[in-house]
């Protein structure tokens, strides 16, 4: 029997061809009940806000305008930024007055002032107050344990910020190695004082230090492989024929680590000359950015704060950095008799990458070696 002929109403609903099989109707009758709910909800939310229009009463705030509701950039200049960066300030919750809404950096000063103390605010003005409470400033001072603050916040900048990012580097770059040895160095000692009265040393800065930095010259002449810096970027070991020595100093800024440039080519005054400038002008915070580039070695003397030794952590691009701890009287087994002696110890940090542990060892030994008999820098020479 022949199939019943289809509905002319559903002629307009046929597949039409595309280029592979047959793709749907275009006519489709299954949204149309979607729509009529649509309309249904539409209705009733219109009825709604009808009946909460007439029952609640209008706000009494001025809708926010869309440019206020959208969240801007503050406007400032790339200085004023940083400055604000340093700071520790929100540029979004500051109130610009500058000109066009521009944030000045007196706005930046105002808002990184510590705000009153409610007590303050409270206060009637006096015409003059016998005792001000001192202002607070960003150099860290002594804790008052009677007042109500109990923690005090200083923004990290600077010199602080630069050794922060330098010693982390270090630390987590160059795998560190570090060995002691406890040292008699008594002879030295005497040494020094010897020095003090010579008149080729008249003027200059003789201490312990200086004959300890040129006992650590020495021992990098005698085992030069140690001055050498490690080239991640070309894979390569770089030995350097020069020794910049340099000297860890504490100052108000921070440390820093300026260094003696060729210090393995002075004399033993010139080197105490250097020594001398060196550490009065990191004192003075006039130490130009060019005496901390470029070192080969270091010295940190940890003795002067009364520390026997310490591990410390290699300056970026360089092997090796020796602690110098504190000189005290010790009882010691001098010449088969335990005697009172001059001891201090000596702690060494390198690079294992590019020094292993003899060669490591070899320097720390030979520069205890001549602190112990300071005569080896005569015959070593």
């Amino acid at each position: 029997a022949a199939a019943p002929a289809e509905p002319e109403a559903e002629e307009g609903a046929k597949r039409q061809p595309v280029l592979v099989g047959y793709g749907v109707g275009t006519a489709s009758t299954k949204r149309r009940p979607r729509k009529q709910q649509n309309h249904v909800r539409d209705a009733q939310a219109a009825v709604q806000a009808e009946m909460d229009a007439t029952t609640t009463p209008p706000a009494a705030a001025p809708a926010v305008p869309e440019v206020e509701r959208s969240p801007q950039r503050p406007l400032a200049k790339p200085p004023v930024r940083k400055l604000a960066k340093d700071l520790g300030v929100d540029l979004a919750a500051i109130v610009p007055t500058g000109p066009n809404g521009i944030i000045t950096r007196e706005d930046v000063h105002a808002a990184a002032a510590p705000a009153p103390s409610k007590e303050a605010a409270a206060a009637p003005a006096a015409p003059a107050a016998p005792q001000a409470a001192p202002a607070r400033t960003e150099v860290a001072a002594p804790p008052v344990w009677s007042t109500g603050e109990r923690e005090r916040r200083v923004p990290i900048k600077g010199v602080r910020r630069a050794t922060a990012q330098a010693v982390s580097s270090s630390a987590f770059t160059a795998p560190h190695v570090t060995e002691f040895i406890t040292v008699d160095v008594t002879r030295t000692m005497k040494l020094v004082q010897e020095l003090k009265q010579d008149p080729d040393m008249a003027g200059l800065r003789v201490n312990p230090l200086l004959l300890v930095a040129r006992a650590f010259l020495v021992a990098i002449r005698r085992n030069p492989e140690i001055n050498a810096a490690w080239d991640e970027a070309s894979q390569e070991i770089v030995h350097k024929d020069y020794v910049n020595l340099g000297i860890a100093a504490a100052t108000p800024r921070g440390l820093i680590v300026p260094n003696i440039k060729d210090a393995h080519a002075k004399t033993l005054p010139e080197l105490a000359r250097a020594l001398g400038e060196l550490v009065a002008t990191a004192k003075e915070g006039k130490t130009p950015p060019a005496d901390m580039q470029g070192g080969t070695a270091t010295i940190t003397n940890v003795g002067v704060f009364g520390v026997d030794t310490g591990t410390p952590i290699l300056n970026p691009g360089e092997s090796a950095i020796l602690a110098f701890g504190a000189v005290k009287l010790q009882p010691w087994v001098h010449k088969g008799k335990v005697k009172p002696r001059q001891v201090t110890t000596l702690g060494l940090s390198f690079d294992h990458r590019l020094v292993d542990g003899e060669l490591g060892s070899k320097v720390l030994a030979d520069t205890a070696a001549v602190l112990e008999h300071p005569k080896r820098l005569i015959t070593w020479a």
